[in-house]
């Protein structure tokens, strides 16, 4: 299954996917299959949807009840209305006009206030793979280009989705930077956010990600907003497959954006943390690195930088609602590795 597609309509979710159909008639065909739930089991049509060739089907779902499906790969992608039943085409399949040259792939089109978008995965010649878009007041065009949401990572492939939650708009996408094949892939995902004359902002890929950990969540911080004087690598020793603040110098800091304090209740700090070096500290501060001193850990010899421990101390004030934090590393000797750092936790 070549990058499906599943969407919802009353209470059935369809779930479409591209593969090679048994009688050869062409390189691709897309099946669909039915469920009443999301997880499945799903009930698979015995054929592919007739009058349909290609490959990364992408839904869209109308005000009016009406779904169109998005296909394609290559110079061309292409789009057709479905009927009722979602099974099959109600008109024969277009040329999506307004798109720019070159390798295209990975429809998924999205309405925002009323104009269509047909996000979609862009070669550049000289770049590789990005993330574009295109809008139209019509679901089935002609479009207008209107620029990437995301530049190329590192030359390789990048297929994504758009989901709306709880008001905030968040593209999803992958990249290998873990496994290091470009064949096993990982899921990203970072918030999208539209310009008053309904452009998209560029989004740059992070990884911070998503999400505002809570009292009792582990506070990742190697997904920074911001970092200087530190780097960021795989964890090592025991610990779990992830990463980790390492090569902190004196000074060094990382930002982690959107940590939620809730009512003000927590009253201790928790941190997994590394070091082979004896004396040093990490600073926690709101907003900025000389911000409110929220809380001191004293960093001492654990035994070794991939000996890991969990240490506790307490906030010193209370702080309560969504706020940024920065930790600040500090060393008495200047050394230019203080700690590694894990995750930190509210409690």
């Amino acid at each position: 299954m070549w990058a499906p597609d599943c969407i919802k309509k009353g209470d059935t979710y369809y779930y479409y996917y591209p593969a090679e159909p048994l009688d050869k008639s062409s390189f691709r065909r897309i099946g669909v299959g039915t469920s009443k739930s999301p997880t499945g089991p799903f009930k698979w049509e015995k054929n592919y949807i007739k009058g349909v060739e290609g490959i990364d089907p992408g839904l869209l779902l109308d005000d009016n009840g009406k779904a169109y499906l998005y296909f394609g790969g290559g110079e061309k992608l292409y789009v057709t209305p479905l009927k009722d039943n979602m099974k099959e085409i109600a008109a024969k399949p277009i040329k999506i006009e307004g798109l720019p040259a070159g390798y295209k792939e990975g429809s998924f089109p999205i309405k925002v206030n009323g104009m269509y978008y047909l996000t979609f995965a862009h070669v550049f010649a000289n770049e590789g793979y990005t993330i574009a878009y295109a809008t139209s007041n019509n679901p089935l065009g002609p479009f207008t280009y209107r620029g990437k949401i995301m530049d190329n990572l590192g030359n390789g492939t990048n297929h994504h989705s758009v989901v709306n939650y709880k008001g905030k708009w968040i593209l999803f996408y992958h990249w290998w930077e873990i496994s290091g094949y470009n064949k096993l892939r990982s899921m990203r995902a970072d918030y999208m956010t539209f310009k008053e004359d309904g452009s998209i902002a560029r989004v740059k890929p992070t990884l911070r990600g998503i999400g505002a950990p809570t009292i009792g969540e582990k506070i990742q911080v190697d997904r920074y907003n911001d970092i200087s004087g530190a780097k960021t690598s795989f964890v090592g020793g025991n610990e779990p497959i992830g990463w980790m603040v390492s090569d902190t110098k004196m000074m060094g800091n990382v930002t982690f954006n959107n940590v939620d304090f809730a009512n003000g209740s927590a009253k201790k700090i928790v941190a997994r943390v590394a070091s082979g070096q004896r004396i040093g500290s990490m600073e926690v501060r709101l907003g900025n690195p000389k911000g409110d001193l929220i809380a001191e850990f004293p960093i001492k010899y654990t035994g070794g930088w991939n000996s890991w421990q969990t240490i506790e101390t307490n906030l010193l004030k209370e702080v309560s609602g969504m706020q940024n934090i920065v930790v600040v590393f500090k060393s008495v000797w200047g050394a230019d590795k203080i700690v590694n750092l894990n995750w930190l936790m509210l409690k």
